[in-house]
């Protein structure tokens, strides 16, 4: 008569147990996800980056690329979560190899003459937001310990997106460019403001 008053907590000692795996995937970095699809994915926008330079004064190519590493962040993101993928290594991957890539392009546009450097700091709205926080994290170790990475960010993939928009119309010469600048400087400061957010309220939990 006393095993039922036991068996919730038998069930929620196994229910901690299968969940455990998950958490872990979560809070340590693994070299293994690095040869997983997504990973490779990812990855893939570091060669293509070094392809860029190559393009310049020649739009089509470059606009090849550009379509290309688009496809590459899609495409790692929902392989992950249809194939239950989502891990720290791919979401922090996911986030490096794309700065890498856009930075790239906008070093290569700004050393040509494409793009100006007001321009440039515009872009890197949200990037800048980013490199403020990670040096307040890095300065505090308790409120680092406290932050988790989600596996997408909404307002980053928008601002991410809006970059890749005001670059085609750089390329392009579009007339709209500074119109495309300005939705990327906006959205990136929104994005940077849902990064702040994240870290206040991790710090008050």
């Amino acid at each position: 008569m006393l095993r039922p008053a036991h068996a919730p907590a038998d069930r929620r000692r196994l229910g901690a147990d299968v969940e455990r795996p998950s958490r872990r995937g979560w809070s340590t970095l693994s070299a293994r996800d690095l040869v997983r699809v997504p990973g490779l994915l990812s990855l893939s926008r570091i060669p293509l980056a070094a392809l860029f330079p190559l393009t310049l004064g020649r739009p089509g190519w470059g606009l090849g690329l550009l379509a290309l590493a688009g496809a590459t962040d899609v495409l790692d993101g929902w392989y992950a979560r249809r194939f239950h993928q989502q891990t720290k290594t791919g979401a922090l991957l996911d986030g490096v190899t794309d700065k890498v890539f856009v930075l790239t392009v906008v070093a290569s546009l700004v050393a040509s003459g494409a793009m100006s450097v007001i321009e440039t700091l515009l872009l890197a709205t949200r990037d800048i937001g980013e490199l403020a926080l990670a040096i307040r994290l890095a300065a505090d170790p308790r409120r680092r310990r406290r932050v988790k990475v989600p596996a997408a960010n909404v307002g980053g993939k928008i601002a991410t997106t809006l970059q890749y928009a005001a670059i085609v119309a750089v390329i392009l010469g579009s007339s709209q460019r500074a119109l495309f600048i300005g939705a990327a400087a906006l959205a990136g400061l929104f994005a940077s403001a849902s990064y702040w957010n994240r870290d206040v309220a991790a710090a008050r939990s």
